[in-house]
């Protein structure tokens, strides 16, 4: 640099840090999506994150450190298989509804640990996973059997 020119560069790095940091955050703020859940005391509405590709899925909702009592997160493997998650990174706890391809809930996982990389198994094979706040399926009474409603279940 030569004696009278202004720095112009810090201005820049300054800029594109902060668009490094809020990148996570950008990409969190996806479209939400309706689902419902009916259950025997009436139908409980969800707004949710979709998560249809490996890197979506891998993500999932770590690094979050709240979620409101109508989230969550739909997994969609798209396909019918046995499938296991993990709560490697992420910070609350979590209530996870494995469900099959008709849209029934076949197993809940309650209030799994955060930060644990226990793996929680579907018990049979799904087609999607919910994910709600750690305590979510007792609140609202949510048990195997009951309808999950959103476009990626076909009704038998």
């Amino acid at each position: 640099m030569t004696a009278g020119r202004p720095r112009r560069r810090a201005p820049l790095r300054r800029l594109a840090l902060l668009v490094l940091l809020l990148l996570p955050t950008v990409a969190a703020a996806q479209e939400l999506q309706s689902l419902t859940v009916v259950t025997r005391s009436g139908p409980q509405a969800f707004q949710v994150e979709f998560a249809d590709n490996d890197s979506e899925r891998a993500r999932g909702l770590m690094c979050r450190r709240s979620l409101g009592p109508d989230r969550g997160m739909l997994f969609d493997f798209g396909r019918v298989e046995p499938v296991s998650m993990w709560m490697q990174n992420t910070y609350i706890p979590l209530d996870m509804l494995f469900i099959r391809p008709d849209g029934t809930v076949a197993r809940i996982a309650e209030n799994t640990e955060p930060l644990s990389t226990r793996v929680i198994p579907s018990g049979e094979p799904v087609l999607g996973v919910l994910e709600v706040p750690g305590g979510t399926a007792k609140r609202l009474g949510i048990r195997p059997g009951d309808a999950v409603e959103h476009p990626i279940f076909r009704r038998r």
